[in-house]
């Protein structure tokens, strides 16, 4: 019966979601009767780890440094975060002598029997615009008055850190507006806009990624990042235009998408509105380093990923075995779960940050491809999942 009402509730309010999209990517189903993929981890030596060492160990240990400053209360991670604290590496020998003496590697498997899963990338981009409307610029909504958000926990434990969002209509709450509404001017926005870009597509890649940077005309940058979303599930544009047969699959990157923009600007408004979502922003200080991630520290270019927090905790180290988007070059790397995704989701997805500007947004735009991933655990600590066993 819990199954049944849980059901009637998403249905009612369209979406449980705990933070925003960052890759364009169409998130699956589980029918109800089929069991949820877990994670399965595997102890591993080192030397398994494909091309372990790998390069990049002393680029990426300010990113662990901003994990610790999230892990060090927690037990399992206090000596390993007290012993990075204290060390000052000048080389990557001096990183790996210190990963090997303090973690063990296991590799991440899937209940379902897989060893790999899908490995996509975001970024942070750049958008033009204006602190004032204008002419054919679009805006950047701040989070309305209106939107009710429902938090899932308070009624069932299983689903804490899940909400739902709605709208008060007399007294039924109804689903929040969709993007079409939004965009239509059903939604009470006024006064909510934050600044107005100059380019939809450019807009909507925005959302995807979650946050972003606006040059505004007097040349200042104004920085935003993710406040909410309207509750409606993810819907990817580029199978959109697959589905109609404008694009081929494999053209459907997020270059593939902005060229077919640029060639038929007057059906932009539907290949919008095929996706519902909609992201909310906050404006964000425009402090050096990355947007902030989902486990609250900088995102490090090259160096932090979103995961499903279900199933890696946030702020472990990860070793990522994958190729460079678009090109079969081995790329293996440590990385540290940082951040997560309204389209992340499984035990073995992983969402690459490429870092800020137009150089990022072309890798991000086109990874797409399979990578393995090892956990990197604290030596002396069982791995998740397995604390209260004997």
């Amino acid at each position: 019966m819990r199954r049944i009402s849980l059901c009637l509730l998403a249905t009612l309010l369209a979406a449980c979601t705990t933070t925003p999209p960052v890759s364009p990517t169409v998130t699956p189903t589980t029918p109800p009767d089929k069991p949820v993929p877990q994670a399965r981890f595997v102890s591993a030596s080192w030397s398994q780890l494909p091309g372990w060492p790998s390069d990049n160990l002393l680029a990426g240990w300010p990113a662990w440094l901003q994990s610790c400053k999230r892990l060090a209360n927690k037990p399992a991670w206090r000596d390993v975060c007290r012993s990075a604290q204290t060390l000052a590496p000048r080389d990557d020998s001096a990183v790996r002598r210190y990963l090997e003496t303090h973690f063990q590697p296991y590799r991440v498997e899937s209940t379902e029997g897989r060893d790999s899963g899908l490995v996509t990338g975001y970024y942070e981009p750049l958008l033009r615009g204006s602190r004032q409307p204008r002419s054919g610029y679009y805006p950047i909504h701040g989070v309305p008055d209106d939107l009710l958000t429902i938090e899932l926990g308070s009624l069932y434990p299983e689903l804490k850190g899940l909400r739902l969002r709605g709208r008060l209509s007399g007294t039924k709450v109804l689903p929040y507006w969709s993007h079409a509404e939004i965009t239509a001017g059903m939604a009470p926005l006024t006064g909510k806009e934050l600044a107005w870009v100059d380019d939809p597509i450019e807009a909507f890649f925005l959302q995807v990624q979650g946050s972003g940077r606006v040059r505004l005309e007097d040349g200042s940058l104004l920085r935003v990042g993710y406040a909410d979303q309207n509750g409606h599930p993810y819907r990817s544009i580029g199978k959109w235009l697959i589905d109609k047969g404008e694009l081929k699959p494999e053209e459907a990157s997020m270059q593939g998408i902005q060229a077919w923009a640029r060639a038929n600007p007057a059906r932009i408004p539907e290949l919008l509105h095929s996706n519902p979502s909609y992201v909310f922003f906050r404006i964000l200080p425009d402090a050096q380093g990355g947007p902030i991630g989902a486990l609250g520290v900088p995102l490090t270019d090259g160096a932090s990923v979103a995961v499903d927090p279900r199933h890696i905790p946030l702020g472990t180290p990860l070793y990522l075995s994958t190729t460079w988007p678009n090109d079969s070059r081995a790329l293996r790397r440590l990385m540290y779960a940082q951040d997560t995704g309204g389209a992340i989701r499984g035990p073995i997805r992983v969402d690459f940050f490429w870092g800020f500007g137009h150089e990022a947004g072309m890798l991000a735009g086109k990874m797409k491809q399979q990578g393995q991933v090892w956990l990197v655990w604290p030596r002396e600590a069982p791995p998740p999942g397995q604390e209260s066993r004997p």
